[in-house]
């Protein structure tokens, strides 16, 4: 959406495609034809005007002529109607599908950022970049910038025209315009900062409301209702007394600008008794300039109104762009893989600067083998496992599969290579059936019942009310968490990448699905390079390496038996994890 190229400064202000840039100024055409067209029947109405006014000059009205105006106003009504249709098409229709172009452009954006820009930026903000942004993008592009193009030049053209009847009357009919602009535009800087302490209200408010939602369950228990929610109803009573200073803000000046315009129409009328008064203007000009300066006035003060909301989308457009100047994590797509051995060789690596998460970290995931990860909490078990997917980069040393280092590789074409379990599993609001989809969009109808299948899936989908087909809840709320992890270790199966990396997938889970949920990982890494994050330490005692880490620092490694029989930290554990299973209430 914003290549490197030169760009007309118009385009680059307002974040605009090549298209979206063409578009806008057909649009700006497209209205200025609207208004031009509308002057028809309005000429035609002040020639009618005039007919029926020639009796008391001592003429007579010609009633052809006002037939035949009268057929030319029905023709002008049909130039209207055509050149309103073709307003709307180039302006509202066009300025929705950039919209929706900016919308899909920034989400592609942020799916290409590293996890560090999601640890750094509230999640609301990035939300309102996509819907509130784009939002307020869509209503300048649609009615606020071509609409005030368009009546400037309509303004300019009319005016000029009206200076060869009359250039006094022009002159006092219009020189109230560009005083109005100029309270508007003179303020804002004010309207700036306004606009500016609107917009972070805006977010914090948001932030909050979603927050509040989030943890409904636990406000519910501890019986904080909406009143004693403290940080909610600040934010929300913040937002309103913004909202109030803004508006009021912007209003003064839009109103005083608005007064300003107006005071046009009595000084027009001034001017042209005075010279109607001396002789020097016939009262027929005075009618023609009036009916005129009443019928430009309208759309101008509407305009003025809407001038503000430039100001605003300024805001808008600068967030966007901030966003848009994060740097993605890119890399080569045609480096291909051809062994799955891991290695870390002296990584160092820390999410807030200062705060080493991962110290020096130098060890080999051999190919073909299952690798359990395992320490206390906090250790940084999970931390490795989203190094290798390149989630975040490291920040010292390298992470390499199959010798190519993958700081190097695109993160798309390298998450091809590898399939995630997570304990915590994502579920979108879709059915069964496109869930488990997700992990192969191109696999068949066939492949996707036998990876259920093979997930231990069938049984509880079979019981859905409409079985495949049925529609999850939000991240799939109407499913028991046992059953949500077998429809993501589905959609890893069909994924069938080289590499698993299963995050203490079996960590949460009653005996029975523990059992099941085991019998479906036992399917996914048949023949597969498998790193396990593991918590119950019993479930890895088979696994052909196991690493055991504490504080970011490998501290151990060997087999189950291997480092039971060293007595360090592995046995300390393991010990402890056998004793609380005999504890009982």
């Amino acid at each position: 959406m914003h290549e490197q190229t030169k760009q007309p400064r118009l385009q680059t202000a307002l974040m605009l495609t090549d298209k979206g840039y063409r578009d806008l100024k057909a649009a700006i055409a497209a209205c200025t034809l609207t208004n031009f067209s509308m002057m028809i029947p309005f000429g035609i109405m002040v020639q009618m005007i005039l007919e029926l006014l020639k009796p008391l000059s001592g003429g007579q009205v010609s009633w052809q002529k006002m037939w035949l105006l009268f057929g030319c106003g029905i023709l002008g009504a049909g130039a209207v109607f055509l050149c309103s249709k073709n307003d709307y098409r180039k302006t509202y229709v066009v300025s929705y599908k950039e919209s929706e172009k900016s919308r899909i452009a920034l989400a592609e954006h942020i799916r290409r950022l590293p996890m560090s820009v999601f640890n750094s930026k509230d999640l609301t903000e990035l939300t309102t970049n996509i819907m509130g942004d784009v939002a307020i993008q869509e209503h300048v592009l649609s009615h606020v910038i071509p609409q005030l193009t368009a009546n400037g030049i309509s303004v300019t053209v009319i005016c000029a025209l009206l200076a060869f009847f009359d250039w006094r009357m022009a002159l006092a009919a219009f020189i109230t315009l560009p005083i109005s602009l100029f309270i508007v535009l003179g303020s804002r800087k004010i309207q700036k900062k306004l606009g500016q302490k609107h917009a972070d209200a805006k977010l914090e408010a948001s932030g909050q409301v979603q927050e509040y939602i989030e943890g409904i369950k636990v406000i519910k228990a501890c019986n904080l209702d909406g009143e004693k929610f403290e940080m909610l109803e600040n934010a929300l009573r913040t937002m309103r007394n913004l909202a109030i200073q803004f508006e009021f803000g912007t209003g003064v000046f839009v109103t005083g600008a608005q007064v300003v315009l107006q005071a046009g129409v009595g000084l027009t009328v001034l001017v042209g008794a005075v010279l109607i008064g001396s002789g020097r203007l016939e009262i027929v000009t005075m009618l023609m300039f009036l009916l005129i300066v009443t019928r430009i006035y309208g759309p101008i003060l509407t305009e003025l109104v809407l001038l503000p909301e430039l100001l605003y989308h300024q805001i808008a457009l600068n967030r966007m762009r901030r966003l848009f100047e994060t740097q993605t994590m890119e890399g080569r797509t045609d480096e291909e893989i051809s062994s799955y051995e891991i290695a870390l060789d002296r990584v160092d690596f820390h999410y807030n600067q200062g705060e080493e998460t991962i110290q020096d970290m130098t060890v080999d995931i051999p190919a073909g083998g299952i690798t359990a990860l395992v320490g206390p909490s906090g250790s940084g078990k999970s931390t490795v496992s989203r190094l290798i997917g390149r989630f975040w980069d490291v920040n010292g040393g390298r992470i390499t599969i199959g010798g190519v280092d993958i700081k190097t590789l695109d993160p798309e074409h390298l998450m091809s290579y590898i399939s995630f379990v997570f304990q915590d599993v994502t579920l979108f609001h879709d059915t069964v059936y496109n869930n488990i989809a997700i992990g192969n969009e191109n696999a068949t109808e066939a492949q996707i019942y036998a990876a259920a299948k093979a997930a231990c899936c069938e049984e509880f989908i079979n019981k859905l009310p409409n079985g495949y087909q049925t529609m999850l809840g939000e991240n799939g709320s109407t499913l028991s968490g046992g059953e949500r992890q077998r429809l993501s270790i589905a959609r890893a199966l069909l994924k069938d990448a080289p590499i698993v990396l299963l995050d203490e997938a079996t960590a949460s889970l009653d005996p029975e699905n523990e059992a099941l949920i085991q019998q479906a990982i036992g399917a996914l890494i048949e023949n597969k390079t498998v790193l396990v994050i593991a918590h119950r330490l019993r479930t890895v005692t088979e696994a052909d390496k196991i690493i055991v880490l504490d504080k970011g620092r490998i501290v151990e490694q060997g087999t189950h038996d291997q480092l039971l029989e060293q007595k360090g930290l592995y046995h300390r554990l393991f010990t402890i994890q056998q004793e609380s299973l005999g504890w009982s209430v």
